[in-house]
């Protein structure tokens, strides 16, 4: 069987950068932009153009610059948002304009005061108005994951009729299982007519903590372009993060599915996006955090010194990080010890070793971690006692 490409659409820019604080001014975006076009993104959803002129002039700019990705930008199903999208994106050398509308009972019901039809006309006018400026017009059906397959399959259909190329199926508010966002991108694939002229999309929200686990469940089901962003950044609890679906798809061969980004950079790109938007990476998320690649636990750390693959199933070097960690804790053993002190240049006998683990011992209960200046002290205490 053949591997097939799945496309990365990157939206820090745009749904990362709603996280309240991460603001980001037209420089900074750029910065960021022109990363992910080296990172291999596919797609960089820009910003939402009609929102204000600061995010018009930050569209505009980015489509100037971005070389090889789509540049995207967000709007409503009106006129008004779609203009000021194709006017943005006027400069980019592949340009798409992103409009959809709400399409769950609780959508149409409450934010529109509206009916299923009229919602299926407006979704295909915006589109076909989206058309008249770009090829690439991508639709997005808001709160699809409580949308009822049937009456999405419809809106899908007209989408496509008005010509969409992209369907955006997003589980706006994370409440998905995995099992039924799958079963959701598997259902269209099989019964939305025209479905072989568009691609679908997964843009999943991490509120129950399975943006990623829904997003690789839609890709094993048919669909061929993830929405994410750097660090997993997003409305409330997040989106699916970027370095976790492709070091999925990196690590799951047999899955036949690939991604063009250039898994080396990841760890470079988190820490930028990090200190631009002054958001911390928790120390233990996935592929970036800082304890990602870091043993403490003295079973794990002899089985890692011994052989790397016992204890990580991804080599440091792969997403960008220099080496694994050694973490000397009370939890730590004789061999992580010999091998941090071997690595400040102390070789130490296994006789000398017994000494100096008792002194580690009692210098780790009074520490949460050991240090390289805690190692030399605890070699010139033992050297001076047993000498």
């Amino acid at each position: 069987m053949k591997s097939e490409k799945i496309e990365i659409f990157d939206t820090t820019l745009r749904d990362g950068e709603q996280v309240p604080g991460c603001k980001l001014n037209t420089e900074q975006k750029l910065i960021i932009a022109g990363k992910l076009d080296e990172l291999g993104v596919d797609v960089i959803e820009a910003g939402f153009p009609i929102s204000s002129p600061g995010d018009f002039h930050s569209v505009s700019e980015i489509s100037k610059l971005v070389k090889n990705a789509k540049v995207c930008g967000l709007t409503r199903a009106n006129q008004k948002d779609i203009d000021a999208a194709a006017e943005a994106l006027r400069f980019a050398k592949r340009p798409r304009i992103h409009t959809g509308i709400g399409t769950s009972d609780s959508h149409i019901r409450f934010k529109f005061n509206s009916n299923r039809e009229d919602i299926i006309e407006r979704a295909s006018q915006a589109v076909k108005y989206a058309k008249t400026f770009v090829e690439d017009v991508e639709f997005y059906a808001e709160d699809a994951g409580r949308t009822d397959n049937d009456y999405l399959a419809r809106v899908c259909e007209a989408a496509i009729k008005a010509g969409a190329t992209v369907l955006n199926i997003p589980d706006t508010t994370g409440y998905c299982l995995p099992e039924e966002y799958g079963e959701k991108i598997k259902y269209l694939k099989e019964n939305v007519s025209g479905i072989h002229r568009a691609i679908l999309s997964c843009h999943c929200h991490n509120d129950l903590g399975m943006a990623t686990a829904n997003s690789i469940s839609g890709v094993i089901n048919g669909a061929r372009q993830i929405e994410c962003t750097i660090n997993g950044l997003g409305e409330r609890a997040g989106n699916t993060a970027l370095e976790e679906v492709v070091m999925i798809l990196r690590q799951h061969p047999y899955l036949q599915l690939y991604t063009d980004v250039k898994s080396r950079m990841l760890n470079p790109m988190s820490l930028l996006v990090s200190e631009l938007m002054g958001m911390p990476v928790q120390p233990n998320k996935a592929i970036v955090g800082a304890n990602a690649f870091a043993h403490s636990s003295g079973i794990h750390q002899d089985g890692v010194i011994k052989n790397r693959e016992t204890y990580e199933i991804i080599d440091p070097a792969e997403v960008g990080v220099n080496a694994s960690t050694i973490v000397l804790t009370a939890r730590s053993g004789r061999s992580a010890l010999a091998y941090r002190f071997k690595h400040i240049g102390f070789e130490v006998t296994k006789n000398e070793l017994d000494f100096l683990y008792e002194e580690f011992l009692r210098v780790a209960d009074r520490k949460k971690e050991v240090d390289n200046d805690d190692l030399s002290a605890i070699i010139e205490k033992v050297t001076r006692k047993i000498g």
